[in-house]
């Protein structure tokens, strides 16, 4: 499976922009989908996941600022990400894996930079 982020640029606190991952191939009925992000010095952290049920979770820093979403037709995922903060700056990773952990992937990286 390939993954193709893209949709990152620069942006003024409290902006949006829309993050897509289009995959190679239908994936979303067999894959945990999921955005990490990683900030400058900082781990790559968890931001937010969708399951194959529709079952999402977000980081608390995110909730009600960010959305993840899929469209099964152009096996793409996307990341709504609305009222940006600085905090926000990071590089956004896609990632793919199966519900039993056996396999995994991840796209490039889109990078998002928040600032005035």
């Amino acid at each position: 499976v390939q993954l193709q982020a893209s949709g990152g640029g620069l942006v003024l606190p409290e902006g949006s922009l829309r993050l897509s991952c289009a995959a190679s191939r239908s994936i979303f009925s067999s894959y945990i989908m999921s955005w990490y992000r990683q900030a400058p010095g900082k781990q790559r952290d968890l931001v937010s996941f969708i399951t194959p049920g529709g079952r999402t979770y977000y980081k608390d820093s995110v909730k009600d600022r960010f959305t993840i979403s899929r469209d099964n037709a152009k096996n793409t995922l996307y990341l709504q990400l609305n009222s940006l903060k600085p905090e926000d700056t990071a590089v956004y990773y896609c990632n793919a894996r199966t519900t039993d952990g056996r396999a995994e992937f991840w796209g490039q990286g889109t990078l998002v930079t928040v600032s005035s």
